[in-house]
């Protein structure tokens, strides 16, 4: 009984911490909160609390990420069992949408995760590296992820896989970029705008993932 104890204020002060880190770094940026001030918004008076939790402010960082994404691959997984009970082939509209609906799920009804896209939304966006290679990083990923990127796939038949890859990353750095955008909206996720927001979303993706290879890209995928 102690244990569970001591466990259920464990996990609640780690709760405390990420929350107040979302808050904090969607508010100010990453660049302008302190660890000191963290600790001090999750209400905890030792400012070792950060440390014992999460090591660093990196380890806070990543617990917060691996918790949203676990959520985006939970909504992912039940969208795909919903959708893959009507129909074994998918429209690509219908694909797009289960790239996009988890994440503006959670958002529109979720004011903590709302802070979260507020906060860290653009990550993928801002990616030095390959947006879609960190993208499991972000959600994207696990078993759900896997299943849906077997669909789109089948759903593109026309991109070799060079080419698929190349409209993919662009597709993950939009997805970025746009929820990101209307993260920081002061209606973010309601209403009107967010129904035209997403619909205008799934608009953009399909067209972008449909699109025939041009002459001039098969042009270069052939001299390589």
């Amino acid at each position: 009984m102690q244990t569970d104890s001591r466990r259920a204020r464990s996990e609640a002060t780690q709760n405390a911490l990420m929350r107040a880190a979302e808050k904090l770094v969607g508010e100010r940026g990453m660049e302008n909160v302190s660890i000191r001030e963290i600790v001090a918004a999750a209400g905890q008076k030792n400012e070792s609390a950060l440390q014992y939790h999460f090591k660093s402010l990196s380890g806070l960082l990543r617990a917060i990420r691996d918790a949203r994404s676990a959520e985006v691959q939970a909504r992912r997984a039940e969208l795909l069992v919903e959708l893959l009970a009507t129909t074994d082939t998918p429209s690509l509209r219908e694909l797009c949408a289960v790239m996009v609906k988890p994440s503006f799920d959670l958002a529109r009804n979720n004011p903590g995760f709302r802070r979260y896209v507020k906060a860290f939304g653009h990550e993928l966006m801002m990616s030095e590296s390959s947006a879609l290679s960190n993208v499991s990083r972000y959600g994207g990923g696990g078993a759900s992820g896997a299943q849906l990127t077997k669909l789109l796939t089948q759903a593109l038949p026309h991109l070799d896989q060079r080419s698929y890859r190349q409209r993919m990353e662009a597709a993950v750095r939009l997805c970025s970029a746009s929820m990101f955008h209307q993260a920081r909206q002061r209606n973010a996720f309601r209403g009107a705008q967010a129904d035209f927001f997403y619909n205008g979303l799934l608009d953009a993706l399909e067209g972008l993932l449909n699109a025939p290879v041009s002459s001039d890209t098969q042009q270069c995928l052939d001299a390589d």
